[in-house]
C-alpha cells in the first residue's frame, strides 16, 4: 500500500512510503476490535463504588419491638433494609473491571483499526518534525495545514518528543502519542490518524510478530 508523504505545511514532498498490507490492509475483525476497546474502557474504571450492607450499618442490635401482638410484621433490627437508614440489599461492592486478552488478539484488533482508517482515507503520513521550543500556535498551524483544526486527530511519533507533546497538550481535539502508547481505542476515537515517518517502522515491527 503506497501513501504520499506530506510536510508540515500540508504539501506533497514528492516521496512515498510503502505501508505493509499485513498491517494496514487486512480484513478488519470487528469482534477483536470490540473486545480490545471494551478492555481499554474497563481498565479506566476505578471500581471504588460501595454501599453499606446490613452488617456494616451503624445501629443498635436491640430488637425493635416485641415479636407478637403489634398487628404489624415482626422486626428484629433497625439495620434491616426495610427501614430508613438500614443496609442496602445487594448494593455495589468494590471490584476490578479489568480482564485479560491474549497478545495475538490485541495485535489483530490494532491492525484492524489501522486498516479501517486506511480504507476510510483518514490516514496521513507526515515527515518527521520538531519545534525548537513548546509552542501551541505552531502546532495549530500544522493542524490547519493538514485541514485538521476542527477534527479529532491522533499524532503518532516514532520516539518521545517533549516539545511536540507540550505544544499539543492544551488542545482537546489533538493527542500526541508514541508507538508504544498506541491503543485500538485511541486509533478509532480519532477522526484522522497522522503517522510520522519515524513511527512506521516501529508500528509494523510491533504488529508483524
Amino acid at each position: 500500500m503506497e501513501v504520499k508523504v506530506l510536510d508540515i505545511n500540508g504539501k506533497d514532498t514528492g516521496r512515498t512510503v510503502q505501508l505493509a498490507d499485513s498491517v494496514f490492509a487486512i480484513e478488519p475483525n470487528n469482534h477483536a476490535v470490540y473486545l480490545d476497546v471494551k478492555q481499554y474502557l474497563a481498565n479506566q474504571r476505578q471500581g471504588t463504588h460501595k454501599a453499606k450492607e446490613r452488617a456494616e450499618v451503624t445501629g443498635s442490635t436491640r430488637k425493635v419491638k416485641k415479636q407478637k401482638g403489634t398487628g404489624t410484621a415482626r422486626a428484629g433490627s433497625v439495620k434491616s433494609p426495610l427501614f430508613k437508614g438500614g443496609g442496602t440489599v445487594f448494593g455495589p461492592r468494590q471490584r476490578s473491571y479489568s480482564f485479560k486478552l491474549n497478545k495475538t488478539l490485541k495485535r489483530l484488533a490494532r491492525k484492524s483499526a489501522f486498516s479501517i482508517k486506511a480504507s476510510e482515507s483518514n490516514l496521513v503520513v507526515l515527515e518527521d518534525f520538531t519545534f525548537e521550543a513548546p509552542n501551541t500556535k505552531n502546532f495549530i498551524n500544522v493542524l490547519k495545514a493538514l485541514g485538521l483544526e476542527n477534527k479529532k486527530s491522533l499524532f503518532v511519533l516514532g520516539e518521545s518528543n517533549k516539545n511536540v507533546y507540550l505544544s499539543s497538550r492544551n488542545l482537546k481535539a489533538s493527542t500526541v502519542v508514541t508507538t508504544s502508547e498506541l491503543s485500538t481505542y485511541a486509533i478509532l476515537n480519532a477522526n484522522s490518524l497522522v503517522l510520522l515517518e519515524g513511527s512506521l517502522e516501529g508500528i509494523e515491527e510491533n504488529l508483524s510478530k
